[in-house]
């Protein structure tokens, strides 16, 4: 990489520093770029939440947004040390190499966070040789990238959407909630969870649920309608997605929990955790979140958990103050930033 510096100019953690010809020192920019066509509605979402981690990491001034069909554009006229694309990398129509060919002419750090991972790994390809760098949301989906500096980078949460304050005495109307899309993989967990679920007052909102039964409807929920009702909930689920779009040739099972997980914690959800690999326990410890992985579990959780108000409060707290400690995006930012330096690019 040394190759692309030139002259008169020193990379520090997210700028470059270049000294004129008068002496005066001219601080550079960061880019985001995004914007493919087939992001999911939650993952589309995490932009504007990221955009805040980089502002949180390299100062308000410095981070500039482009969509992706404009963002080659945005470099030749910006002329940012750092590229750092995210989201999704389908269709073909996507135009992350003309990105990338535009950055290594100015002589810029290329980076690509995939938020989609591991749903459409069969196509990474799209940007697999054109970064300097990849980051995959996905622990174990970064392992097929069949390339050097690969590394996990998992999602978060942002402050600014999603942290409220915890408030002892709020009043529970619902059981058990959950919001989300009913993938196949999600109905067969409720359905096994049925007669328990039955004896509840459950809301269970998102597209394909409605024909159900009582407790369940088809509805979409805006962000801050979610935040209002996990206030409001005893017991938050929390189970994973299974819609891929290009997952074929290995089909590789989600492993890193989704960004859900952590904007729960930090609006102060008391969240049950549907358990297929340990890798919750990298993020949270038992006393934060609890773990299911069969009806026998839901049961014991439901009696220990449902009626012990102060419990879930204490539990729900630490996970949230973990949150705010840990996992925001400002922290997975300046994680990115030591892997760009480890690697002596920054």
């Amino acid at each position: 990489m040394g190759t692309r510096m030139s002259a008169g100019k020193k990379r520090t953690a997210g700028k470059v520093t270049q000294t004129s010809s008068r002496g005066e020192k001219q601080t550079q920019k960061v880019l985001l770029c995004s914007g493919g066509r087939y992001e999911s509605h939650a993952n589309a979402q995490v932009r504007a939440t990221i955009m805040d981690g980089l502002e949180d990491c390299f100062g308000k001034g410095n981070v500039i947004a482009a969509h992706v069909m404009t963002a080659a554009s945005a470099i030749r006229t910006l002329k940012p040390a750092l590229v750092f694309a995210m989201g999704s990398y389908l269709p073909e129509s996507t135009y992350y190499g003309e990105i990338a060919r535009e950055a290594r002419q100015i002589g810029a750090v290329t980076t690509f966070w995939a938020t989609e991972d591991p749903y459409e790994q069969d196509a990474h390809y799209q940007i697999g040789y054109d970064f300097d760098v990849i980051f995959s949301c996905d622990r174990w989906g970064h392992n097929f990238y069949q390339r050097d500096r690969v590394f996990h980078l998992p999602l978060g949460a942002c402050p600014k959407l999603h942290y409220v304050p915890l408030e002892r005495n709020t009043e529970k109307t619902i059981d058990v909630l959950f919001c989300g899309v009913a993938f196949s993989s999600r109905k067969e967990v409720v359905r096994n969870l049925m007669p328990l679920l039955q004896q509840l007052n459950i809301r269970i909102i998102g597209p394909g649920w409605g024909e159900m039964g009582i407790g369940f409807s088809d509805a979409r929920i805006e962000k801050q309608q979610l935040i209002e009702l996990y206030s409001r909930s005893r017991l938050v689920l929390n189970l994973g997605r299974s819609l891929h779009f290009e997952n074929k040739r290995f089909a590789i099972a989600p492993s890193t929990p989704g960004p859900r997980t952590f904007e729960a914690a930090a609006a102060g959800a008391f969240q049950v955790f549907h358990e297929e690999t340990y890798e919750l326990r990298r993020y949270y410890e038992a006393d934060e979140i609890p773990v299911f992985s069969n009806r026998d579990d839901f049961e014991q959780i439901i009696s220990r958990y449902l009626r012990d108000d102060g419990l879930r409060f204490e539990m729900a707290k630490k996970a949230q103050e973990r949150t705010m400690k840990e996992h925001l995006y400002g922290h997975r930012i300046r994680q990115a930033v030591e892997y760009l330096k480890a690697e002596k690019l920054l």
